[in-house]
Formats: structure tokens, C-alpha cells, sequence
């Protein structure tokens, strides 16, 4: 993450393994304007990642999860991942745990709004940022973090993306990503295909889970993220950016998939 050889205060032994080079149970990282490289690595710790400022994309599994402001991304041990983004700025607090609870909860990848109670908690714990000798109250401090979040967890299925494993999708994917302003054309996406129309549309459900209209959507509202947190524009043109006719209409679809309104950020 922050160059080739140190990621999550992780030291790198070999092209595709990482090794943790930390005794000690639970160790964080936080790191302010943070650079992001596209190297896929995995480690034997769990990782918590809160984004305190931006927003991030992680590639795990053949899903793409948007992890915006205040929210976290729980990851299990073992798990491979990289990380993209295209914010301006973007902070992050990286919680490593070596030993987890057991809990179904520990095994699987979560993405969650951080509640205020949980926030307070994260942000005392930058007190040990990168600190690597046995601390008493630091210990105590990261397992009641890492106990309670499964009842902070309020899953957000709807910031994540999938990507399908049958090839023949993949331009019809790539196609839309990049023409997600415009409306959709069911039968120049299945020429990409290279199938029928209604072919098409039954098996990007099978794979994806979701319907092509649905896709197209998710990315609309995902690109629309990333304008919102460079600042720089309105509302409405964001809205007629990501292919809205009206503000009214992105502002329903930003609130069907996030559950909230869509608000500018204000910079500073």
C-alpha cells in the first residue's frame, strides 16, 4: 500500500507473499494521505481498515467493495486483496489482529457504517499508531474493539460490486464502466457477448446476482462517490455527470442504493 516494500507494516520476502514482522497481538497503522499501489498481497492477520477520510475500492474474490467515509472493511486472515482508489485524499487507520474471537462473523468480509460509539473507539486508538512494543492497555483497548464488532456490524451489501468469472461478460462489464453516462443498449451489449439479448440477461443474473440494469447503477452511483468527495461540483452536475436527467432522479437512486442522501463535501 504504501510502497513495494512495507504494506500494513508488513515487510515483503517475496513477489506474491507477505510475512508479518510483529510479535505482538494487534498493531494499527494510520497514515494520512495514503498511496495506494495495485499489488494484490494477503497476511496472517486479519485486518480492520477504517476510512476516516475518502474512499477506497478493495478487490477481493471477484467483488469490488466501496468502503467510503467513516465506514470499515473487516477481512479475514489469509484473505488476498488489493486496493484502488481515485481520491484526492484519502486517510486510513489499518487495525491487524493476529488471534480473533471465534464467531462466524471473523470469517467472512464485512463492510459497515461506523456508529459514533465505535468512531470514538478507533480514533483514541491512533494513540498507538505503528507502536510495536507490548502495551497493557493497547491489548485490552484492540480485543474490546475487535469483541464488538459483530454487534456494531450493520452489513451494506449494496457497496459492493461483483465481477463475473465468464469471460465472455467481461467486455459487456468493461463497456458499461465506461459508458455509464448513457442509457443502456441491451442488444449492443449482448453483440458483445456474443449471445442473444436474452441470453445475456440470464446469465449475468446467474453470475452476478444482479440484473444488468441493476449494474448499471451500482456503478453509476459508485462514480458518482467519487465526485461527490473530490468537491468540486454541484449536486446537479454530478447528477447529469453520471447520466441523470434531473437531481431529483440521481437523488433517488443515490438514497435506493445507500441508504442515505447524497451530500457535497465541503472542503476545507
Amino acid at each position: 500500500m504504501q510502497n513495494d516494500i512495507v504494506k500494513c507494516g508488513l515487510k515483503e520476502k517475496t513477489n506474491s507473499n507477505l510475512v508479518d514482522t510483529i510479535g505482538k497481538e494487534a498493531y494499527v497503522w494510520c497514515e494520512k494521505d495514503w498511496k495506494h499501489d495495485d499489488h494484490e498481497h494477503a497476511h496472517q492477520r486479519a485486518q480492520l481498515t477504517f476510512v476516516e477520510e475518502g474512499y477506497q475500492y478493495f478487490h477481493i474474490d471477484q467483488k469490488i467493495y466501496l468502503v467510503p467515509q467513516y465506514h470499515v472493511i473487516w477481512i479475514p486472515s489469509g484473505k488476498a486483496h488489493r486496493i484502488t482508489s481515485e481520491a484526492k485524499t484519502v486517510n486510513l487507520m489499518v487495525f491487524l489482529f493476529k488471534t480473533i474471537f471465534e464467531d462466524d462473523f471473523y470469517e467472512n468480509i464485512h463492510v459497515f457504517a461506523v456508529p459514533p460509539v465505535l468512531k470514538e473507539m478507533l480514533l483514541y486508538a491512533s494513540k498507538w499508531n505503528q507502536l510495536t512494543e507490548e502495551d497493557e492497555e493497547q491489548d485490552l483497548f484492540f480485543k474490546a474493539i475487535l469483541k464488538s464488532l459483530p454487534n456494531f456490524c450493520r452489513e451494506s451489501s449494496y457497496l459492493e460490486i461483483p465481477v463475473p468469472s465468464d469471460a465472455r461478460l467481461i467486455p459487456v462489464c468493461t463497456y458499461i464502466n465506461s459508458n455509464f453516462k448513457y442509457s443502456l443498449n441491451a442488444d449492443e451489449l449482448a453483440e458483445k457477448a456474443q449471445m442473444s439479448v436474452r441470453s445475456l440477461q440470464r446469465i449475468f443474473k446467474s453470475e452476478t446476482g444482479i440484473t444488468l440494469q441493476k449494474y448499471h447503477q451500482l456503478v453509476r452511483i459508485l462514480k458518482s462517490i467519487e465526485l461527490i468527495d473530490s468537491g468540486q461540483l454541484t449536486l446537479s452536475q454530478i447528477a447529469y455527470k453520471v447520466g441523470y436527467q434531473s437531481l431529483s432522479a440521481f437523488t433517488s437512486s443515490y438514497y435506493s442504493i445507500m441508504k442515505s442522501k447524497p451530500r457535497v463535501k465541503k472542503i476545507n
